[in-house]
């Protein structure tokens, strides 16, 4: 194998240093608006598969992380972090699956009010952002995910997301909805 081209070897050095996932656009930024930056990064990705790091996309972010099957090998005892509550989940994933989404819309889908608190701990979480405004009477606020989320779930994009087919085979739903979702198919089909 050739030894990599002085762009791609700056590609790798901004990348290695970098603190947080980089967009190729910042690359670029930090390399004088560089051309090829996005063959460079598919060449960095290239030449790290396979080893004990690699270089991954999360959305339009770029980032090193050690290879998933290597990761048991640091694993090291730390403080456990806190867990969100049932209803931050929810509301997580009603952000998540149906962005942007006003306060409203997800407390009509959950069938309860949300809290004050569970949008500020996403939030703070660094996993949703307000996102603009309903153009609709009151203009309420909009809720969308950020790529810290998709970074922290590792996911390329929102379209990596479980669909209901995934979730019931992974035994994730609850029971109480399944068999909401049964007498639902029942009752359709007393209907035909």
């Amino acid at each position: 194998m050739n030894p990599p081209d002085d762009l791609t070897r700056a590609v790798e050095a901004v990348l290695f240093a970098a603190t947080e996932p980089m967009t190729a656009e910042a690359i670029r930024a930090h390399l004088n608006d560089a051309t090829g930056v996005r063959e460079a990064l598919d060449t960095v990705q290239a030449l790290y598969a396979g080893r004990g790091i690699e270089l991954v996309r999360r959305g339009d972010r770029w980032h090193f992380q050690t290879a998933a099957d290597m990761a048991h090998l640091l694993r090291r005892d730390r403080e456990e972090p806190r867990k969100l509550s049932r209803a931050g989940i929810e509301t997580l994933a009603i952000i998540a699956y149906h962005e942007p989404a006003t306060r409203a819309e997800i407390e009509a889908i959950r069938g309860v009010q949300i809290s004050k608190g569970t949008i500020d701990v996403l939030m703070e979480a660094g996993w949703v952002r307000p996102a603009g405004r309903r153009e609709v009477p009151g203009r309420p606020l909009l809720y969308a995910t950020t790529p810290e989320f998709l970074v922290h779930f590792g996911l390329s994009s929102r379209r990596d997301l479980p669909g209901i087919d995934d979730l019931r085979a992974a035994g994730l739903l609850d029971p109480v909805d399944l068999a909401f979702e049964q007498l639902e198919v029942e009752s359709s089909d007393e209907d035909d």
